[in-house]
Order: C-alpha cells, then structure tokens, then sequence
C-alpha cells in the first residue's frame, strides 16, 4: 500500500458561519492541496470536511497518517468514541444525538479502503503543514462561490 501523509483544517467565521477547510496530502515526492468554502457551517463539520475530502480523492487503499488539530475529530478516532456512538444507535453517552451524523458516517465510508493513524497536533502552534492548511482554510472561506453544507441546520 502507498504510504500518504495527510494535515488537514477547518474553521469558520463566527460558530455557525461561513466557513473553510484545507487539507495537504503527501505522498512520495507528489503533493496535493484541496480546499473549499462554505455559506453557513461549524467549525467541527468543517474539521470533518478536510479528512473527508482528503480520504476520498485517494484512488486506491492507502496507508494514511492523517494530522489534525481537531480533538473533536482525533478523539471520536482514536479513543473509538465512534464506534460508542454507532454501538448506541448514534447516541452520545449522555443519550444526546450525535451531531454530525452525517459527516461521521460520510467519513466512515471514506475511510473504508485504507488504514488510517490519527494524530493530533496543536493548532496555531506554528506546525508549517497545519498552519499551512489554515491558510488555505481562511483564504476559501473568503472566496466564491461558497457552497451549500448540505446535512447543516442552523
């Protein structure tokens, strides 16, 4: 399997509020940068939107070492709140509904073919990759058209 690295980044203009995301994905010598913006969003389905996007434009299985400064989405991961959620019928332990249901069960569909290793860093912390996404996060947020979120209710 290819070995791709992955960083990735969202964020909004007021929570909710229009809103970006950047993802940089590595592999070998190629590098690619993915980027879009959005009417009316959060900052934590923009977090999703960036892995999302970055899982799914890989064309075969990969080996995937994805980084993100998002504890929100590196927990539900790593610490398998996920598969609590799904276990409970997409319920938080505390029987709220799950926000994001579908971003989560995108994201899960995305990450079907590959094995993925999450890893948090921590934002604004002058990590060259992470910061770099927040650029491109901050500069689609301000471009146009932004898109619709589909599956958002404000």
């Amino acid at each position: 399997m290819k070995r791709v690295v992955i960083h990735t980044d969202g964020g909004c203009k007021g929570n909710p509020g229009p809103g970006g995301y950047g993802a940089v994905l590595v592999c070998g010598k190629h590098r690619k940068e993915l980027a879009a913006g959005y009417r009316l969003t959060t900052n934590n389905r923009m977090e999703l939107r960036a892995v999302i996007a970055a899982l799914e434009i890989l064309s075969e299985p990969c080996e995937v070492e994805l980084f993100s400064d998002s504890k929100y989405l590196i927990d539900a991961m790593a610490k398998r709140w996920i598969a609590g959620w799904q276990q409970r019928g997409w319920q938080t332990a505390a029987k709220q509904a799950v926000k994001n249901r579908d971003l989560w069960l995108r994201l899960l569909a995305a990450m079907g073919p590959h094995t993925v290793h999450w890893h948090w860093v921590k934002g604004h912390a002058g990590h060259p990759e992470n910061e770099h996404c927040d650029v491109l996060a901050n500069r689609a947020v301000k471009g146009t058209p932004l898109l619709d979120d589909v599956g958002f209710e404000d």
